[in-house]
């Protein structure tokens, strides 16, 4: 939190403790994700009795990990990569709460960018203050050249350099990303290895990205933010690093787990009543949906009590983004020395990024001293086809030719579709946390929260914010959050901004 001018949003006012009230609340928090686990932190310090019931045997939904076994040896799994921005603050708040240092996060000291022709970029060494930050990667990158200055189309791109939400998706929601993309009139090599890398971090190409959603994070990760561009990673397994510590420390505010369990429906009465595929029953007060978007239109679809029709209506029109496929290798030879941890790829289709996970996890590095080898994973976003593992592989071995001669002591393909597609013209009837039933709110990153976050930072921003709204019907104190700026830095950047809004087109 170096960045002087982040928005602070203080925590709604109450009582301090659910002690104070003439009986303990209960809530069930259905999804034990980065928005749930926020979401049951949140109620449990203020004294609220919680369940949390997670599908899945672990906790962290896409952020999950869990332990394979090969040949009597214990090999960690995640989820696949995620990287932890500094601008990422509820989201750092939440693991805080079990280390308050963050000693389980690592800085990566780059992430270089690498196109089809072989032209490079890089993060290392940017100036920290926007527009400086932007203006300087945009300048040092092959791709680009001081006089394509001249030709971006300054009326087209004035959104971009002056988002304010929500206004950002009254202006740019109608169209996608690629178009607008193509309207700045940036050089076609900078579009698709800067700003199209970004794109697809929501899962989706940019013809199905609303242009919207790529503005804001343009906003929180280049203009809005003097964070800088560098991320951390967890130095272990999620599971060891993240989510084991935050289970105990619930734990101790008494908050019950029912892992491996699903939700079948949810009854409303005086009370919630959840039923689950075990046949067990909780009654709550409240209730938390913290699912991905297929778990959350199962459960509405199943309780005809909950919301009204018009709500009922949104949940049915939430849309998935494409399949993704995370490709592990356990490799019996290493890696060259100067590889980045990271890699990001554009025009290397179908991937779209490597990392080298014994550069930084620990469990990776231990298997890896053990036997000489290395420990690889593969990104693949928006996959067209249904099977590009050995595309990725054979992109793996042109990027990094010393792995052609590796042999693969172990492998783990995870195939799955569960991320939300935030589709051009979707925005307006996207559901928000607060719902039209008292007691029940959503959370999660395909939630709308009208705030400059994404991805975690947004699954665990509506997650605090599920739980302030839940206490706030006891009366009870809020938790505070913190953001970005909601609008551009620049004063001057935002009035040229709101003269091209209002001249005549």
């Amino acid at each position: 939190m170096t960045d002087r001018r982040r928005r602070m949003h203080p925590a709604p006012r109450g009582l301090p403790d659910a002690g104070a009230l003439s009986s303990r609340p209960r809530a069930v928090v259905i999804g034990a994700g980065i928005a749930g686990l926020a979401a049951a932190t949140g109620l449990a310090e203020r004294g609220i009795a919680v369940d949390v019931i997670e599908r899945e045997d672990y906790l962290g939904g896409r952020v999950g990990a869990w332990t394979e076994h090969h040949r009597g040896v214990q090999l960690a799994m995640n989820r696949g990569f995620h990287a932890f921005f500094r601008q990422y603050y509820n989201l750092r708040e939440l693991l805080r709460r079990v280390d308050p240092q963050l000693s389980m996060l690592t800085p990566v000291d780059d992430y270089p960018l690498i196109d089809g022709a072989g032209r490079r970029d890089s993060f290392r060494g940017l100036p920290r203050t926007p527009p400086f930050n932007a203006l300087a990667f945009a300048l040092r990158s092959p791709t680009f050249r001081l006089r394509d200055l001249a030709r971006i189309d300054v009326r087209a791109a004035a959104p971009l350099a002056a988002v304010s939400l929500p206004d950002v998706y009254h202006r740019l929601d109608h169209i996608d990303a690629e178009t607008f993309l193509k309207s700045l009139n940036f050089p076609t090599a900078a579009r698709h290895l800067a700003f199209e890398v970004f794109s697809r971090s929501f899962f989706a190409s940019p013809t199905q990205l609303s242009a919207a959603e790529l503005a804001t994070m343009f906003h929180i990760y280049f203009l809005g933010s003097s964070e800088g561009l560098i991320f951390d990673v967890a130095n272990a397994n999620y599971d060891t690093a993240l989510w084991q510590p935050l289970q105990d420390y619930l734990s101790e505010l008494e908050v019950r787990f029912h892992q491996g369990t699903a939700v079948a429906r949810i009854e409303r009465g005086h009370t919630f009543r959840v039923h689950t595929d075990t046949g067990d029953q909780l009654d709550a007060d409240a209730v938390v949906l913290a699912t991905d978007v297929a778990g959350l239109q199962q459960i509405v679809a199943a309780s005809p009590g909950l919301g009204d029709d018009l709500w009922r209506a949104r949940i049915a029109r939430l849309g998935a983004a494409p399949p993704f496929l995370v490709h592990r290798l356990w490799l019996d030879r290493p890696v060259a020395a100067p590889r980045p941890a990271f890699l990001g790829t554009a025009g290397h289709e179908p991937l779209d990024n490597i990392s080298v996970l014994d550069r930084y996890e620990r469990q990776a590095a231990r298997w890896t001293r053990q036997r000489g080898g290395s420990v690889v994973e593969l990104h693949s976003y928006a996959v067209e086809s249904a099977q590009p593992k050995d595309a990725m592989l054979s992109r793996l071995h042109q990027l990094y030719p010393e792995t052609a001669r590796a042999e693969v002591v172990y492998e783990r393909v995870l195939h799955r579709r569960d991320c939300p597609l935030f589709a051009p013209g979707t925005y307006a009837q996207r559901p928000t946390v607060a719902t039209p039933l008292p007691g029940l709110a959503l959370a999660g990153d395909g939630i709308r929260i009208d705030l400059p976050v994404a991805l975690m930072e947004r699954a665990a921003t509506t997650g605090w914010s599920a739980a302030n709204q839940t206490l706030a019907q006891w009366g009870l104190a809020g938790h505070a959050l913190c953001t970005v700026p909601t609008e551009g830095r620049s004063a001057l950047l935002r009035f040229f901004a709101g003269r091209e809004r209002l001249s005549p087109q």
